[in-house]
């Protein structure tokens, strides 16, 4: 059974995409004002992140949220964004906030995921993603996977299928209070992740490097730069 154990970890590593790191594509746009409202008004009204904000998600609701502080919208968004599928440790529509304790942790995650897109999408060759490293802090009572949780929720695929077990039980967490969950990386066996559950507790969440990941569809390869 997940039992809690006191956690102290500083610089956790959560890589974005590069063109979601920033402010808004809108603002950088040469547009007039009265257009640039309406555009903001749409986006508004079909952003999840924004839905969430305003009281009109049924996954989280605005009192969990971060408001004024640097990068709110950063982390605001991994939990309103949760995919149609969810993730390893969250059901759509709450999502959670991912991280690697090491960077390579948070590499070998990302350049996973981005393989199996580009194997779904047929597409072949390299292909290079810059991604910008998020680095947060963490401290308090997280839950922490015992042997046969470990067994059932670690698969490593198919995936979304490996996912029902460890959804299940982050579930069943999440409405009895817990934090989050820390559990051993699928894609790198020395690495360790945690699935937080809480945005409040995404403490100092801050801009790191710019990484360049290289992967090839079909290919273990994964090279990685900063840029």
């Amino acid at each position: 059974m997940a039992y809690l154990r006191p956690v102290e970890y500083t610089s956790t590593h959560r890589l974005i995409p590069a063109q979601f790191s920033g402010t808004s594509v809108l603002e950088s746009l040469p547009l007039p004002a009265t257009v640039l409202a309406d555009l903001s008004e749409l986006n508004a009204a079909t952003n999840e992140r924004k839905i969430a904000e305003q009281g009109r998600s049924i996954g989280i609701g605005p009192g969990e949220l971060l408001y004024g502080v640097p990068e709110a919208h950063i982390v605001n968004a991994a939990f309103t964004h949760a995919g149609p599928y969810g993730g390893r440790f969250h059901r759509p529509p709450r999502g959670a906030w991912y991280a690697g304790i090491e960077m390579e942790t948070a590499i070998a995650e990302v350049g996973f995921h981005k393989r199996r897109f580009l194997e779904n999408a047929r597409i072949t060759g390299e292909h290079a993603f810059d991604y910008v490293d998020f680095l947060a802090d963490f401290s308090g009572m997280l839950h922490h996977l015992d042997a046969s949780e470990g067994e059932a929720c670690l698969q490593p695929g198919p995936i979304p299928e490996c996912y029902a077990a460890p959804q299940a039980l982050a579930h069943k967490l999440l409405y009895e209070g817990s934090n989050g969950i820390v559990y051993t990386s699928v894609r790198r066996a020395s690495g360790t992740c945690i699935a937080c559950f809480r945005p409040a507790l995404v403490f100092h969440p801050r801009h790191g490097n710019t990484y360049r990941i290289t992967v090839q569809a079909g290919k273990s390869m994964l090279e990685f730069q900063q840029v």
